[in-house]
């Protein structure tokens, strides 16, 4: 409770209004305990649903979480397929556990990829969420920066194409508009747990201006204390966005 009160006292505006994770490190925890990856992806699935609570409780607006890249799927065919195990569970529980939280869940992504019964879990998580008006919450699932440019990209060719638009009144905001956070303000911070300082093809177009914070913490051990201390560094920025 000390903790969420600490994190509700800082003035709206020193609040990110849109908060990016790149869950990162339950390889690496389940490694330096002698237990299979797979262990890892489970722990850090419950951080998830924990952290994920905790940043509608404290005002986030909307929140976008790294669950699966577009090139993940390079991984061991055995990980892979536990983490297909671990997402069709973790949407059951949720359409069971998030019923009564006013979280909108939104997927980003190429989720076409993903094998038929989690299409259609997918599928129904969106549909239930969708008149929620509470935090709005982006799995990226098969998701990758480039490739959703890229995808904004051929859409407003083939729309150039069929004479809707000119290639004059394509801008930056018409771009934006074809991307899967459409309709969304860009990502203001971004958060990458394990250590490690790099974007990882996460949310390039929109992270133009975004802070960056590397946390020296594995995800599975990632903490609403962990989170509270970023938001602390976060206000404290001083952001020009390119001015003086």
């Amino acid at each position: 409770m000390k903790q969420t009160m600490q994190k509700i006292a800082l003035a709206p505006e020193l609040m990110p209004k849109h908060l990016g994770i790149i869950m990162d490190g339950n390889g690496r925890w389940a490694k330096k305990r002698g237990l299979p990856r797979s262990v890892g992806h489970s722990a850090g699935a419950a951080v998830f649903k924990k952290i994920t609570r905790y940043c509608s409780k404290i005002g986030i607006r909307f929140l976008t979480v790294y669950a699966f890249s577009t090139e993940n799927w390079t991984r061991p065919p055995e990980e892979v397929g536990a983490l297909m195990v671990l997402f069709k569970q973790y949407l059951e529980e949720s359409l069971r556990d998030f019923r009564n939280d006013d979280i909108k869940v939104n997927f980003i992504g190429d989720t076409s990829k993903f094998p038929p019964n989690l299409q259609k879990l997918i599928a129904e998580t969106a549909e239930v969420c969708k008149g929620r008006r509470g935090m709005v919450l982006n799995i990226a699932m098969n998701y990758g920066g480039r490739a959703e440019i890229v995808r904004a990209a051929k859409s407003l060719a083939a729309k150039a194409a069929a004479g809707s638009i000119r290639i004059p009144d394509i801008t930056e905001k018409t771009l934006s508009a074809e991307l899967y956070t459409s309709g969304q303000p860009d990502v203001d911070l971004i958060i990458r747990p394990s250590g490690e300082e790099r974007l990882s093809n996460f949310l390039l177009w929109q992270s133009a201006y975004a802070e960056f914070i590397s946390m020296d913490v594995l995800w599975p051990d990632f903490t609403p204390a962990d989170l509270n201390k970023a938001l602390m560094e976060f206000a404290h920025r001083s952001r020009r966005f390119g001015g003086i």
